[in-house]
């Protein structure tokens, strides 16, 4: 069932939903279920790689989350469904005269389903006032491979993130208990982000969460990074039961292209299938 509801303005800014319901039907996984309020919408579903795995592209046909919007997504994969979900472009946070733009976004995927959240990189404009929250809850047998990827300021127009705040809280929890939490606060012109202990003057950075418990695959993925990485800083860590593969650069191209080298070898070996780029990446 597909609902739509007009798009609705607040004195604050821009309310935004999005609801997607994945589910198995026969050997195909569909979109169930789709529910939007205001600008945040998605195409049509792919099948690039067959009835089982259903590629989707998150929209925002604004451009741009200005102070005071706020956005919300939510997605459900339901047990033995498999959905990929990507952006087509990256995604702008503009400056703002001091209210904060929010995205909370409640990831859940049921027992022996798999979803893979790949965004494309958000740009976080100097002045920006940001706060994003996102919450990935997992069955026994659920599969989950994430990322995030974040530039702060745009060097390239010499626009440094010198004032302006991105707050980020990401969240995995299997059957109740965590598997992976971080949060952080980046505030411009703050020490943190020259400091040899936080960015070291680097302004973009990502975090890619898959889980699995083979201690061997980190060391195929610094493998596969060994001609990508030139002198950014990248690290694949294994946790108990999560991989985390982080990159701190300057190059968000770079950075898109370590964390899709590391996708190509968690995918086959966590969801027992070669990776299959979304066609948008080629764009």
């Amino acid at each position: 069932m597909n609902q739509t509801t007009a798009i609705t303005a607040t004195p604050a800014g821009w309310q935004a939903a999005l609801d997607l319901h994945f589910e198995r039907s026969g050997a195909r996984t569909v979109l169930a279920q789709r529910r939007h309020v205001g600008p945040l919408q998605v195409q049509r579903p792919f099948y690039p790689e067959g009835d089982d795995t259903c590629h989707v592209y998150l929209l925002h046909p604004p451009g741009g989350v200005v102070g005071g919007d706020q956005l919300r997504i939510g997605i459900d994969v339901a047990a033995g469904a498999h959905a990929l979900i990507t952006t087509p472009a990256a995604g702008k946070w503009y400056r703002s005269a001091g209210r904060v733009a929010t995205l909370d976004q409640h990831l859940t995927v049921a027992a022996n389903a798999m979803l893979e959240w790949l965004p494309q990189e958000s740009i976080v404009f100097a002045g920006a006032h940001v706060a994003t929250n996102t919450r990935v809850e997992l069955a026994d047998t659920a599969k989950f491979l994430g990322w995030e990827l974040m530039c702060l300021g745009r060097p390239a127009a010499a626009e440094l993130f010198t004032h302006g705040v991105l707050r980020q809280r990401v969240e995995v929890w299997r059957n109740g208990a965590p598997l992976w939490i971080e949060g952080s606060r980046l505030c411009g012109g703050e020490p943190v982000l020259t400091a040899a202990w936080g960015l070291r003057g680097h302004s973009v950075t990502g975090t890619l969460v898959c889980t699995s418990a083979v201690p061997q695959l980190v060391t195929h993925v610094r493998e596969a990074w060994a001609t990508l990485s030139g002198n950014a800083l990248v690290s694949a860590t294994q946790l108990d039961s999560v991989v985390v593969c982080r990159y701190l650069g300057d190059d968000a191209e770079q950075a898109r292209a370590c964390f899709r080298a590391a996708w190509a070898v968690l995918r086959p070996a966590v969801f027992g299938k070669d990776a299959c780029p979304p066609r948008i990446w080629a764009t």
